[in-house]
């Protein structure tokens, strides 16, 4: 379904799982889990089927950013993290959410922290997903290297710095299949991505260059988790370190999972959902 936030926008949202439920003589509240994808230029999809394992803990609430997917295409004018930060607060407002727990995975992970710069006291909780807060050139291309080779780290710096329909293809088919160390579960599953690479070039040519997101995060007003793989080469782990260092100590938790690339449990499930069941639960 298609939700208007405001002033004509509409994004796409799926919600999976009741907010309330039967407990004793009384309808318990679930809390509202929402998820942003990562991108830019991405889709929801991804979080499917995997994060049905957490239905029953939370209400899940998928949606497709600003210009992304199935919600409504929008001009490039809005394309940047402060609109999409405070989409969150009006999809939340639309649909009646109140203290939400925010994921980011990756770019939604940029998102998010900007989300927390901007609405410091609106979430219960936030994971911070496989993300960073900077471009990190070096780091990414010191483990695109490592994992995949001269070739691997050539294609890298190629659409990194210069990026355009032609380096982000070398790009994609050089280092997609060193983002993680297992194969998809779903061999299928990037052919359901419905993608606008328009918005992926735009945000690595303009707003991601000498981005640092760090000096919003000393204002969180509640738990974040930042969750990250150790051999995530886009989003190296270091990155996850200086996000949490960031971020008030006594509300933070940092948590690595070994051998796990971009977006943890696609490659360790039962690890990283056991840490996320813990985290919501909390």
């Amino acid at each position: 379904m298609r939700i208007d936030i405001g002033g004509g926008v509409r994004l796409f949202v799926d919600v999976e799982g009741p907010g309330l439920v039967p407990d004793g003589p009384a309808m318990r509240e679930k809390p509202t889990l929402i998820c942003m994808h990562g991108g830019p230029g991405f889709d929801h999809s991804a979080f499917k089927p995997g994060f049905s394992a957490l239905a029953d803990l939370a209400q899940i609430v998928y949606y497709d950013h600003r210009g992304h997917g199935r919600s409504d295409a929008r001009p490039r004018e809005e394309w940047t993290l402060d609109t999409w930060a405070d989409d969150i607060v009006r999809l939340s407002d639309a649909l009646g959410i109140v203290k939400p727990i925010v994921l980011g995975q990756s770019f939604g992970g940029f998102v998010a922290q900007r989300y927390i710069a901007r609405h410091p006291g609106h979430a219960a909780k936030v994971i911070l997903s496989s993300t960073s807060h900077h471009m990190g050139m070096d780091r990414k291309l010191a483990m695109f290297e490592r994992l995949g080779g001269p070739q691997a780290r050539a294609c890298a710096e190629a659409f990194w710095t210069r990026p355009d329909p032609a380096s982000w293809e070398a790009y994609w088919a050089a280092c997609r299949k060193l983002y993680n160390t297992r194969e998809p579960l779903d061999p299928q599953a990037g052919e359901r991505v419905l993608a606008n690479i328009d918005i992926l070039l735009h945000f690595v040519a303009g707003e991601k260059k000498g981005l640092d997101l760090r000096p919003g995060l000393a204002g969180a007003q509640c738990p974040v988790l930042v969750l990250a793989g150790d051999e995530d080469p886009v989003c190296p782990l270091e990155d996850a370190r200086e996000i949490a260092a960031a971020l008030p100590e006594a509300q933070t938790s940092f948590v690595s999972v070994p051998g796990a690339g971009h977006g943890t449990w696609r490659d360790k499930p039962q690890e990283a959902y056991a840490i996320l069941r813990r985290f919501i639960e909390a």
